[in-house]
C-alpha cells in the first residue's frame, strides 16, 4: 500500500464539506491538547511519535475500519514514516499532512461573503489552523485588507486572480494574536496603512489614523468602509461597516463570544469600555447587520463554505456574553477564570508595534498555537 500527502487546502475542504475522517496525530501530548485539528466529523487520537517507533499496533488498535487516515505531526517528517508504518501493516487511504501543522497554521481559506451594491466584493479568508478571519473588499480593480494576517503571498496570489490592486490595508486594533501582513502589504504595494491611533502610541512607524466618520473608499463606485470606535478588547478596537449591511467586529464580537481585555494587563480598566460598547454601542445599530469578526474559536461558528457569520440580532439573543445583566458579574466574567493567553502575545505586540523585527521562522514560532482572544474560549 502507498500512502498519499494531503494539503492543509485539500484537508480543509475536506473539514468544511463535513467528511468523516481519522486524524492520527502523532505530536508530543502536551502539544496536541494545547492545539489540535477540529471538525464536525472529525475523530483525532493523538499518540506521540516515539511511542510508535518500535511497534505501529498502538496506532492499529485506535484505527475505525473503513475511515480515511490522515497522519499529522509537526512539521512532516514523523508523520511519513507513521504513515508508511500503517500502510505496510496493510491499511488503505492513509495520508500525512503536508507541511505538518505548520502548514495547518497557515492555510488561508477564501470565502465569499458577498456581492455589494457598488459592484465589489466582500470576501472573507478563514484561517483555518488558527481561528484567525481576515477581510478583503474588492471594487473596480481596487482591494481593501482589514486585519491581514502574516502570509501576504496568498493574499497577493487571490489579487492578482481577480485583477485587483491593495490601496488600502486596515487592522481594527494591535492584535496580540498573530503578527499582521498589513503594513508589509501596504509598503509592497505603496498602500495606505490605517491603525487605530489609541493603539498605536508606541508604534516605530508611520501610519493612517483611523477616524470616526473618516470613510476609507475602494474602486471608482465608492464602497464606504465606516469606521465605528468600539473600544475594549484594546483602548483603540474600531469596528466597520460595510455597504451597510456587514459590521466587521475585530476582536470585539464573535459568534458564540466576546473579546477580552486582559492582553494589554488593562482587564480591570477597559472591562467598562467592553460593556459600554457591546450594551449600548452595538444596541443602537440595526439587529439585521451581519456579524463578522476577526476570529473564531471552534468549528461549530463555520457556516456554509466556512463562513463564520452571524445576525447582530441573533447574537443579542444567544451569545452568551451578550446577556450578562449584572455590571459586577460582567466584569468578573471578562477579567477572571479567563483561558490561558495567546502564546508569545507579548513578543507578538512587540512585532505589531515595529519594536521586534523577527525572522520568519521566529514569526511562525511566535504564533504557534490557539488564538485565545475571547472570554469563552478554553
Amino acid at each position: 500500500m502507498e500512502t498519499q500527502k494531503v494539503s492543509a487546502k485539500v484537508l480543509t475542504k475536506m473539514i468544511l464539506n463535513k467528511e468523516d475522517l481519522f486524524i492520527l496525530d502523532v505530536r508530543n501530548e502536551s502539544d496536541f491538547s494545547d492545539w489540535k485539528i477540529d471538525g464536525i466529523n472529525v475523530e483525532i487520537v493523538n499518540i506521540p511519535y516515539f511511542d510508535l517507533l518500535d511497534d505501529i499496533t498502538p496506532a492499529l488498535d485506535k484505527i475505525p475500519a473503513g475511515k480515511p487516515v490522515v497522519v499529522v505531526c509537526a512539521k512532516e517528517g514523523s508523520s511519513i514514516f507513521v504513515a508508511e508504518q500503517l500502510a505496510e501493516a496493510g491499511l488503505n487511504r492513509v495520508s500525512y499532512l503536508e507541511g505538518g501543522m505548520k502548514s495547518w497554521s497557515e492555510y488561508l481559506e477564501p470565502v465569499k461573503v458577498a456581492d455589494l451594491s457598488g459592484g465589489g466584493e466582500l470576501y472573507q479568508f478563514v484561517r483555518i489552523g488558527k481561528g484567525c478571519l481576515s477581510y478583503m473588499v474588492l471594487s473596480n480593480g481596487e482591494a481593501a485588507l482589514i486585519d491581514t494576517s502574516r502570509m501576504i503571498d496568498q493574499y497577493e496570489r487571490f489579487m492578482q486572480e481577480n485583477s485587483v490592486k491593495l490601496v488600502h490595508a486596515i487592522d481594527t486594533h494591535l492584535h496580540a494574536d498573530h503578527i499582521s501582513g498589513g503594513r508589509a502589504l501596504a509598503q509592497m504595494y505603496a498602500a495606505s496603512y490605517h491603525l487605530p491611533p489609541k493603539d498605536a502610541k508606541e508604534v516605530t512607524f508611520e501610519y493612517e489614523e483611523l477616524a470616526e466618520g473618516k470613510d476609507i473608499t475602494v474602486g471608482q463606485e465608492t464602497i464606504k468602509v465606516q469606521p465605528i470606535y468600539t473600544p475594549g478588547h484594546t483602548i483603540g478596537s474600531t469596528s466597520f461597516i460595510i455597504d451597510n449591511k456587514y459590521i466587521l467586529t475585530g476582536d470585539i464580537l464573535f459568534i458564540e463570544s466576546i473579546g477580552r481585555p486582559d492582553l494589554a494587563g488593562l482587564a480591570e480598566d477597559w472591562a467598562g469600555d467592553l460593556r459600554d460598547t457591546l450594551y449600548s454601542r452595538y444596541k443602537e445599530l440595526s439587529e439585521e447587520l451581519i456579524v463578522l469578526p476577526a476570529h473564531f474559536g471552534k468549528v461549530t461558528e463555520l457556516g456554509k463554505g466556512g463562513l463564520v457569520s452571524g445576525r447582530l440580532g441573533t447574537l443579542y439573543s444567544e451569545n452568551p456574553g451578550l446577556n450578562i445583566e449584572d455590571e459586577s458579574e460582567f466584569r468578573r466574567t471578562v477579567s477572571e477564570n479567563l483561558p490561558p493567553q495567546p502564546n508569545s502575545y507579548q513578543e507578538i505586540r512587540k512585532a505589531n508595534m515595529g519594536k521586534i523585527a523577527p525572522t520568519v521562522e521566529e514569526q511562525r514560532e511566535m504564533e504557534i498555537g490557539p488564538n485565545r482572544c475571547a472570554v469563552h474560549d478554553k
